[in-house]
């Protein structure tokens, strides 16, 4: 969420950074100006009245001394009182106002965000390696994971529905490879600390992060109780919201935390989408990079977290390039995002494996997470970013579409050859 005085003191910025989103900024910041003057009358009212009232009680004190008739200025305080009643009221109506305004505003891209009206206008920032040389045509994963027996998506479907899998045998301890790498490479090399959240949220940690209420569509909700409970979209949410309505140590900044975690998303709005294999799924599972910063350092902390999540790429011999999206493309919480693209053979095109973004303080406003600056007594809203480090699905799929031979097995990149026990994933007997 923005600061109501940064939108206040800043209102053609905003205005402008909403059109590089492609919103419409009258539709966006609806009646802003003339509500914050409405609560800004309110409250000088309010505060001149009770300045009155205050003057006037102490005259009260002094008649009663006296011995004087204090009936009138006693009814005059009566009714001051009441007046101020209204002009509190009509503030809190106002102040209410303007944080549905805030809410549903998207945060302001950083000026290195290229201005874009589509994916079209995202700009390639760097590529890593070249793409495997075959010599037969290469086949999506979905064809390689029947052919082999290791994935299925005929059962999934029997047992939930569209959208789901069922991994066998290598294909399901693949899965559970690349998760053990990823985690081990992150806490060991790259200095994270491993955490094991709940998959279920409340609606307050939705609000956090940003993901409610706009995006409740895109949701799974369980009600429980007289509350409500979330399947988490990503590790993203429970992990970032650890630290909600807490003061962080300025010291023990960064603050970076990895998990593994199950992800539950309804893809609305996606019909019709990767409705192939195993890229576009209600469940699937992710290691996630998350980390608290110093505003100072935020820049420098999403370059090297992008660069963690690029060395899972580099170790497992990947190809892949990194994308700075434009602001049309960015999440509303983002002020920077940088894609991973790992290239897919079986598919002849590159596919977002990981988003690593820098939120500045739109999710810790949100969330009330703060840290004392050094020497100040007053407290400052910490950054947040977070990344894949990596979608451990589409990793999958990357491994199985890059190291597929031409007898229909699959080989194991080398890095992940301990945690498989071989080399190989062959045709399996059902």
């Amino acid at each position: 969420m923005l600061d109501l005085n940064f939108v206040r003191d800043n209102l053609a910025l905003v205005e402008e950074k909403l059109r590089q989103r492609g919103m419409n900024p009258s539709e966006a910041l609806k009646d802003f100006q003339s509500i914050d003057a409405e609560r800004r009358q309110a409250i000088t009212q309010m505060e001149n009245l009770k300045a009155k009232r205050n003057q006037a009680s102490d005259e009260i004190a002094k008649a009663k001394k006296s011995g004087q008739d204090a009936s009138a200025q006693i009814q005059a305080t009566k009714e001051m009182r009441e007046q101020i009643q209204e002009f509190e009221k009509k503030s809190a109506d106002a102040d209410a106002r303007l944080r549905d305004i805030l809410t549903a505003l998207p945060n302001i891209p950083h000026d290195g965000v290229p201005v874009g009206k589509s994916e079209a206008d995202n700009v390639e920032a760097r590529r890593w390696g070249a793409p495997p040389v075959f010599d037969f045509k290469p086949k999506p994963h979905w064809e390689l994971g029947e052919h082999l027996g290791v994935l299925d998506l005929e059962r999934a479907a029997k047992l939930t529905g569209a959208r789901f899998a069922v991994y066998w045998a290598l294909g399901a301890r693949l899965e559970r490879a690349l998760a053990n790498f990823m985690l081990d490479l992150h806490t060991r090399e790259h200095g994270y600390t491993e955490v094991l959240p709940p998959y279920l949220v409340n609606s307050e940690s939705m609000y956090g992060t940003g993901q409610l209420p706009k995006f409740a569509s895109d949701l799974f909700r369980v009600p429980h109780g007289e509350k409500d409970l979330w399947l988490i979209p990503t590790a993203e949410v429970p992990v970032t919201n650890l630290y909600r309505d807490e003061v962080l140590d300025a010291a023990k900044l960064p603050v970076c935390l990895t998990a593994y975690t199950p992800c539950f998303r309804s893809e609305a709005g996606s019909y019709g989408k990767d409705v192939r294999g195993i890229i576009r799924q209600h469940q699937f599972q992710k290691v996630e990079l998350v980390k608290f910063s110093r505003p100072e350092t935020s820049y420098e902390e999403l370059e090297k977290l992008t660069h963690n999540a690029e060395t899972v790429l580099q170790k497992l011999g990947l190809h892949y390039r990194v994308m700075t999206l434009c602001t049309a493309d960015m999440s509303p919480s983002s002020a920077k995002t940088n894609d991973l693209e790992v290239w897919l053979p079986g598919q002849n095109l590159f596919r977002e494996i990981s988003s690593c973004s820098n939120f500045e303080a739109f999710q810790a406003r949100r969330a009330n997470i703060r840290y004392r600056p050094e020497g100040k007594g007053k407290t400052e809203f910490v950054h947040t970013l977070n990344g894949s480090g990596l979608a451990v699905g589409r990793t999958w799929v990357a491994v199985v579409e890059n190291y597929q031979q031409a007898d229909g097995s699959v080989l194991i990149p080398e890095a992940l050859q301990p945690y498989m026990g071989t080399d190989r994933i062959t045709k399996r007997s059902l």
